[in-house]
């Protein structure tokens, strides 16, 4: 197995009850995640050895975040301390037609956008590990925060190490003009990358990418501009994934990857959603776990479609499958209790 870092913020999630709104609402729960959080959990539990480099603050709200990361299997050597404040944001359940919200608050004071890392921990990091996980979330941020995610992938690349990015583009975070302002610093790391995760919008939006396929076709243009993606940056590896909201309020879940100039796709997978947050995540995580280790494509975007619809059936943005339970998830529709 290998060794895999990720590096990106811990945020701290709290969300009303059931299916309440905040203007409803009384109490709030409280976890930690982020996307680097996500992907190195379920790497963990994959059989992986991981690290998660971010920064948290020196006070109780650090020691406890840094806890729940070691609970979910997360080593911790890459955590800077300093500064106060966890970046956090609200969840408030979609039901119906109904969307689900997330609202942002605190990001730009958190530690990790505010207190820079040793340079030396960029080389002590790149040279311990075999793969880095990088999110778009992060060059949203700030200057600093975009800096350190390039100065870490440019080291990560040059001692041999894999560079794994995720578009994941916010448009709340981005603001206004976003895609115009996100291009340079997303054409940076896809330079970088060598398994990419993104869909059709990325390359048209924010690389500003043309297509010839209509715009009410997606399958057409991912299947005009992702290989135009690969070979213009030089990446190896690119996946993604289709959702569809049906009308009884199911979702339908295609995956795909691109890879030697070839696709694969898996079933599409229609399931009840209890929690949606961080799905995206899981799909990540079961392929790198499958491609870092060397699996057939057909079976690496198989097996990350079925952990995807696993993290879809748990509370909270972290997976929490195993390998075994990712398995058999691949190969039956529903399970009933095992005793």
């Amino acid at each position: 197995m290998s060794r895999i870092a990720a590096f990106g913020e811990v945020m701290m999630r709290l969300e009303t009850p059931g299916y309440s709104t905040l203007s409803q609402s009384g109490s709030l729960a409280y976890s930690f995640s982020g996307s680097g959080v996500n992907v190195v959990s379920a790497l963990s539990r994959f059989g992986h050895e991981t690290y998660l480099a971010s920064t948290l603050p020196d006070n109780s709200l650090g020691d406890a975040a840094l806890s729940y990361l070691r609970k979910l299997g997360v080593q911790t050597t890459f955590v800077n301390r300093g500064g106060r404040y966890v970046g956090m944001y609200f969840l408030e359940r979609g039901f119906g037609i109904r969307p689900g919200k997330v609202t942002y608050t605190d990001r730009l004071g958190s530690s990790f956008n505010t207190v820079p890392h040793d340079p030396a921990d960029w080389e002590r990091i790149a040279d311990a590990v075999d793969a880095v996980h990088f999110c778009g979330i992060t060059l949203a941020m700030n200057e600093l925060a975009r800096t350190q995610i390039k100065r870490l992938a440019s080291v990560v690349k040059s001692r041999g190490g894999k560079v794994i990015f995720d578009c994941n583009y916010r448009p709340s975070l981005w603001g206004e003009d976003g895609h115009a302002r996100a291009k340079p610093h997303y054409r940076e790391m896809l330079e970088l990358a060598d398994i990419v995760f993104m869909n059709e919008k990325d390359a048209l939006l924010t690389l500003g990418m043309t297509s010839s396929s209509g715009a009410e076709d997606p399958l057409s243009q991912l299947l005009e501009l992702i290989p135009q993606v690969a070979k213009q940056y030089g990446i190896g590896t690119i996946a993604g994934t289709h959702r569809r909201v049906n009308a009884d309020n199911t979702h339908t879940l295609t995956g795909y990857l691109h890879a030697d100039g070839a696709f694969w796709f898996a079933q599409p997978s229609t399931f009840a959603v209890y929690d949606r947050v961080g799905a995206g995540d899981a799909y990540a995580s079961g392929i790198m776990h499958a491609c870092l280790r060397g699996d057939d494509p057909q079976y690496a975007v198989d097996y990350a479609t079925a952990a995807a619809v696993l993290a879809h059936t748990v509370h909270g943005d972290t997976p929490l499958a195993s390998e075994a339970d990712v398995v058999k998830a691949m190969s039956r529709k529903a399970g009933d209790i095992e005793r």
